[in-house]
């Protein structure tokens, strides 16, 4: 049969306890302290995220304000452009206007002396003029 030894066991058992005490001091003690550590450092990681993503946000919502009101200065100053631009067109249409006007009063003037003279022209030659007629009727 078997034949079982006490003292043997006992100092396997001994041997397992400290083999136990041994790993427990230089590897498990150890490893536990590394994985709190990074449970740690996840955690201040995550506080550290949601931190920067709430000054996200206001950096987001800070930089929609300054889109929207550069927005609304360049509406403003493309209004202003745009009005300046019509009164400049305004005034350009008004000068010319009084160019043309200017030019078409000189033009009746002209017309007018022209008129005149021609008048003056087939008033001389009136006499010619009738005595060509009577002698159209004398030959009918």
């Amino acid at each position: 049969m078997l034949d079982i030894h006490f003292s043997l066991m006992l100092f396997v058992l001994v041997l397992f306890l400290i083999l136990l005490v041994v790993l427990n001091r230089m590897l498990f003690q150890p490893l536990l302290k590394f994985m709190d550590d990074r449970d740690r450092s996840i955690a201040k990681d995550l506080e550290a995220a949601k931190g920067l993503s709430g000054n996200s946000d206001e950096l987001k919502a800070k930089a929609e304000e300054n889109i929207s009101r550069a927005k609304s200065e360049a509406a403003a100053i493309r209004q202003r452009v745009v009005e300046e631009e019509k009164a400049l067109a305004a005034s350009r249409v008004e000068t010319k206007q009084r160019e043309l006007e200017q030019a078409y009063a000189e033009f009746i003037e002209n017309l007018a002396s022209e008129k005149e003279a021609l008048k003056n022209e087939l008033l001389s030659q009136m006499p010619l003029f009738k005595e060509n007629l009577k002698a159209k009727f004398s030959k009918l």
